[in-house]
C-alpha cells in the first residue's frame, strides 16, 4: 500500500493506493496537514475503471485498449475525489480553464470542439497574462462570495496546468462555426449544454447535491456560446465579449 495526502480545490485528501502512480502524479499537490477525507483504493476499483475504459471503447467502435493498472488506478482516484467533493460544494466540470490578470474563465463543450486549442489562442493572444489552470478535469467550489475554479493534478494529456485558484469569471460554451462570434446565454440555455459536461456521481446524494450545486454556479457566473473557426482570433473575440463581466 501507498500513501500520501494533498490539497486539492481547497481540501486536504488523503491517498492509499495499490500502486505508486498516482502520488507521482500528484506529487505537486503534496500536502502535510490532517486531511479531511481519506481515499483507498481497492483492486476492485481498478477492475471498474477497466471494465468503464473497455465499453468507452466499445461505444466508440475500437477494439479494447490495455491500459496500466496505475493509469487505472489514478483514473479510480480522480472518480473517488469526484464524487465526495459536492459534500464540500464542489463539482467537477470537463473543460479547459485559463486565467487572464487573475481572473478564470472555463470553456467547455464535448470532446473535439477545440477547448484546449482555444485556450492554445488566449497564451497566444495574451502572452504572460494568460496562465493556464487546468485543461481538462478542473473542480469548481462554490462560495458566498462567488464561485472559485481550481487546479487538479488531472489537467489532459499535455498537463497543462497549475496549482492555483481564481474567481470565476465567466461560463463559455463552446461550438464550431463559421465566423467568430460571442454571445451571452441564459441559465436555462446553458443548462442542459453545462449538465453534459458535469460530472455526475452515481451516488443518489452526492447526485443530488451536484445538481443543486449547478444550479447555484449558473447564478453566480456568467454564461456565454461561442462559435469559432479555430482561427486565433477567436481569443479576442472571447475576451472582448466576456471582459465585462468583471465589476
Amino acid at each position: 500500500m501507498y500513501t500520501g495526502t494533498y490539497r486539492i480545490a481547497g481540501r486536504s485528501i488523503a491517498i492509499e493506493s495499490q500502486y505508486p502512480d498516482v502520488h507521482a502524479y500528484c506529487a505537486a499537490y503534496r500536502h502535510a496537514g490532517e486531511p479531511d477525507f481519506t481515499i483507498r483504493i481497492t483492486p476492485a476499483d481498478i477492475d471498474r475503471e477497466r471494465d468503464k475504459s473497455a465499453r468507452e471503447d466499445q461505444r466508440q467502435g475500437i477494439a479494447p485498449r490495455a491500459f496500466p493498472e496505475g493509469y487505472l488506478e489514478e483514473l479510480a482516484v480522480y472518480r473517488q475525489i469526484a464524487d465526495r467533493m459536492p459534500a464540500y460544494d464542489t463539482l467537477l466540470i470537463h473543460g479547459s480553464a485559463i486565467a487572464l490578470d487573475g481572473a478564470a474563465y472555463l470553456f467547455t463543450a464535448r470532446s473535439g470542439t477545440g477547448k484546449s486549442t482555444h485556450t492554445r489562442f488566449w497564451r497566444q493572444t495574451f502572452g504572460s497574462r494568460a496562465v493556464m489552470i487546468n485543461d481538462d478535469k478542473p473542480l469548481v467550489g462554490l462560495t458566498d462570495a462567488g464561485a472559485v475554479i481550481y487546479g487538479t493534478p488531472y489537467n489532459g494529456k499535455h498537463r497543462l496546468g497549475e496549482n492555483l485558484s481564481a474567481p470565476l469569471q465567466a461560463i463559455c460554451i463552446l461550438e464550431r462555426g463559421a465566423e467568430n462570434t460571442i454571445r451571452p446565454i441564459s441559465s436555462g440555455e446553458a443548462y442542459p449544454l453545462l449538465l453534459q459536461q458535469v460530472y455526475r456521481p452515481g451516488d443518489p446524494a452526492a447526485l443530488g447535491l451536484t445538481l443543486k450545486l449547478v444550479d447555484r454556479l449558473l447564478t453566480q457566473v456568467r454564461l456565454y456560446r461561442l462559435a469559432c473557426n479555430l482561427d486565433p482570433a477567436a481569443a479576442q473575440v472571447a475576451y472582448d465579449g466576456m471582459k465585462g463581466c468583471i465589476s
